[in-house]
């Protein structure tokens, strides 16, 4: 039996590993609370209690890494006073995968890797961030391609969104929000999931995918109508500034992974 293991079962990473034990995967869970532990286990999930910081990792790491597979799923924690060196935690993850069984790495990353422009982006595009996260999320990327003892996919997620999570929660009633025009490039965790489920079905390593669903309509139009659908107060947006926003195209994931959206309409 095929053994995954997933770093960070949090928002995603906690219903992936249910998926991935439905289709009759061994998974290995991490969590950093140890009030998490029991329900993964409850789950079948076989609990690991890891904390990766910049000096080091703590918890059972060698047996959570006696793994075939493993998935990244810890973004970097950069804002108010949890900043971070994410590159440096990547580092040392590396040199315990290099010493662990793991042959294959899906890590987990975020379209902020390319810079907002008026422009389609593939993945053909150099990356060139402007923000902080964004920057330390490529590095980490090209750490983690570059390493030649273990085969890495690199996922690149739009905005994630769920049956309880979306941005209009905290876009309601806001006013002089920027880039009326820019187009959203968002991504329903189930799709999330499918996606990674098909790279490891299909063995697609050794790649980058942008994941965000092909669904572009303008941040005003799109946020206006969801708050009415959601009988919230709508957003009011600036029209003063020139709107710039990158729409993020999928066509390369749909093809290498015959994938069809669940989610066609967010």
């Amino acid at each position: 039996m095929t053994k995954i293991s997933i770093l960070g079962c949090g928002w995603l990473g906690f219903p992936l590993a249910k998926a991935l034990i439905s289709k009759n995967f061994e998974v290995y869970g991490s969590t950093t609370s140890e009030s998490q532990l029991a329900l993964l286990q409850n789950f079948g999930i076989e609990p690991f209690l890891i904390s990766v910081s910049e000096s080091g990792i703590s918890g059972n790491v060698s047996d959570f890494l006696n793994s075939n597979i493993l998935i990244v799923d810890i973004p970097p924690k950069l804002r108010g006073l949890e900043k971070e060196n994410f590159v440096s935690k990547i580092q040392n993850l590396i040199y315990r995968i290099e010493s662990s069984t793991i042959q294959k790495v899906l890590f987990i990353s975020s379209t902020s890797v390319y810079a907002d422009e008026n422009a389609i982006i593939t993945e053909e595009k150099i990356p060139n961030p402007d923000t902080e996260s964004g920057r330390q999320l490529y590095e980490s990327e090209q750490l983690l391609q570059k390493n030649k003892n273990f085969k890495t996919t690199i996922l690149r997620f739009g905005g994630l969104i769920g049956d309880d999570r979306h941005p209009i929660k905290f876009l309601a009633g806001r006013e002089n929000l920027e880039n009326p025009d820019g187009p959203i490039n968002l991504i329903h965790q189930k799709d999330c999931i499918g996606i990674i489920l098909k790279i490891i079905k299909n063995e697609i390593w050794n790649e980058t995918f942008n994941a965000a669903t092909p669904f572009h309509p303008t941040r005003e139009n799109y946020y206006t109508e969801k708050a009415k659908s959601e009988n919230l107060p709508e957003p009011k947006f600036n029209h003063e500034k020139i709107s710039v926003g990158k729409t993020i195209d999928s066509q390369k994931l749909q093809e290498i992974l015959s994938y069809d959206f669940t989610f066609k309409k967010l």
